[in-house]
C-alpha cells in the first residue's frame, strides 16, 4: 500500500481512538480507581477488539452485521454487563492509596475480557471500521501485505493512545494521598464505568 493511503488511514484512525468514548472512560476510571495494575491486559483487549472489527470489515462484515444484528446487540449488552461488574468490584473492594498494595482485584483475564467485549459492542469502532474505513481504504483490492500493514498501525496507534491515557490518569491518581479522598475518586470512577456501560447500550 502506498505511503499516502497509509498516512490517511493512520491520521483518521488516530483521531478516532483519541476521541473520548466508553472505552477511554472505562480505562481512565479503572486507573484512577485501582492504579496501573492490569492495564496491559485491559489495553490488549481493546487492541484485539479493534483488530477483530478491522478483520471483519476487510472480509465484508458490513453485510453480515446487518443480517445478524441481534448477535451484535447481545455482544453490546455483554460488554456493558462487564463494565457494571468492574464497577461493582471497585465499589466492594476496600479503598487503598497508590503507595500501598492494591489488594484483591480483577484478574488480567477478567480485564482483557471486559475491554474486548466492550470494544466489540462499542458503536465508535463499529462505525469506523464498518462504515468509515471503506471510504478511506479500498477494501476490495486489499492485499495480505496491506492488511498486515494496517493491522500493525492499528495495534501501535491504539496501544500508544491508551498508554498515554493510563500515564495521565495514574499521575492524577497519585495526587490523592489519603483513603477518604481515594474513596471519593473510587465513587466517581464507579459512576464513570456505569456511564460508559450506558453509552454502549444506548
Amino acid at each position: 500500500m502506498d505511503f499516502t493511503s497509509l498516512a490517511i488511514f493512520t491520521a483518521a484512525y488516530a483521531i478516532m481512538v483519541a476521541t473520548p468514548g466508553p472505552g477511554i472512560a472505562a480505562l481512565v476510571a479503572r486507573v484512577l480507581g485501582r492504579g496501573t495494575k492490569g492495564a496491559p491486559a485491559f489495553i490488549a483487549g481493546y487492541v484485539i477488539g479493534d483488530l477483530c472489527w478491522f478483520t471483519g470489515a476487510a472480509l465484508g462484515l458490513s453485510a453480515i452485521a446487518k443480517t445478524f444484528a441481534t448477535a451484535f446487540l447481545v455482544i453490546k449488552y455483554i460488554g456493558a454487563a462487564y463494565l457494571l461488574y468492574l464497577a461493582y468490584k471497585m465499589w466492594a473492594t476496600p479503598v487503598v492509596v497508590a503507595a500501598r498494595d492494591e489488594g484483591e482485584d480483577a484478574t488480567p483475564r477478567e480485564l482483557f475480557t471486559a475491554s474486548l467485549t466492550l470494544t466489540l459492542g462499542n458503536p465508535k469502532p463499529m462505525a469506523f471500521f464498518l462504515a468509515l474505513l471503506p471510504t478511506v481504504i479500498d477494501l476490495e483490492v486489499l492485499t495480505p501485505l496491506a492488511f498486515a500493514e494496517l493491522a500493525i498501525i492499528i495495534a501501535v496507534v491504539l496501544a500508544i493512545n491508551q498508554a498515554l491515557y493510563v500515564i495521565l490518569a495514574d499521575r492524577a491518581r497519585r495526587f490523592v494521598s489519603d483513603v477518604r479522598a481515594m474513596r471519593i475518586v473510587n465513587r466517581i470512577c464507579d459512576g464513570a464505568l456505569v456511564g460508559a456501560a450506558a453509552a454502549v447500550v444506548r
